[in-house]
């Protein structure tokens, strides 16, 4: 057991790779659990009964399920960077909205009757509007990484994953450097790190930035 605050997290999720992200940049040390999410641990499904990562328990009796509010959390509380000055609510509720929608039914046909190569063609048009942004500067707000950068990077990155190939030929060349920029990151490599399931019982494992 330690003092710090508890986060739930999967690590091939994009929403709990943004909250760990933030975290790191904040300084903001945790105790990390790392979950399966056919067996997720009674613990985290007591605090949050929806059952989604991540999942933050600050410690004051606070449970913060959303990985935005995590991401503000902890800026907030120290934002060396500045993150919060590119906190782009308009940019981001398109990726989460739309974008995820088609990047979903791209990425995973065979849960949907719908034609992948439609979806496809509509999250390219989503990268378009980005790459728009790009074109004027090395991030979506600037010339530094911010808030609106990590929110949408895991979901970009997953959608550049699906068709590797494919995507490398597309003419997006802001967004092929603002995505390698962030994936060659020591805060994504950070942000990987690989740990067991959590057990009950088990040594605190200590996920902390700068």
């Amino acid at each position: 057991m330690t003092d710090l605050p508890i986060l739930y997290s999967f690590r091939r999720c994009p929403y709990a790779m943004r909250g760990r992200m933030a975290l790191l940049a904040s300084g903001q040390a945790v105790e990390l659990r790392e979950v399966v999410l056919r067996a997720k641990p009674q613990a985290m499904l007591d605090a949050s009964p929806k059952g989604t990562v991540p999942v933050l328990l600050p410690g004051d009796g606070e449970v913060i399920a959303e990985s935005l509010d995590i991401m503000r959390w902890a800026l907030r509380r120290d934002d060396p960077e500045g993150w919060l000055a590119g906190d782009d609510t308009a940019v981001i509720a398109a990726n989460d909205g739309a974008f995820k929608q088609h990047l979903d039914r791209y990425k995973y046909p065979s849960r949907y009757d719908e034609d992948p190569l439609a979806h496809r063609e509509a999250g390219l048009a989503h990268l378009a509007d980005l790459e728009a942004r790009l074109g004027q500067s090395r991030y979506l707000c600037g010339d530094n990484r911010t808030l609106a950068d990590i929110a949408l990077f895991p979901f970009v990155r997953q959608f550049a994953a699906t068709d590797a190939d494919w995507f490398s030929g597309q003419t997006l060349a802001g967004v092929h450097r603002w995505l390698g920029a962030l994936v060659d990151s020591d805060l994504f490599a950070r942000c990987m790190v690989r740990l067991p399931p959590w057990q009950p019982g088990d040594e605190a494992t200590v996920f902390a930035g700068n």
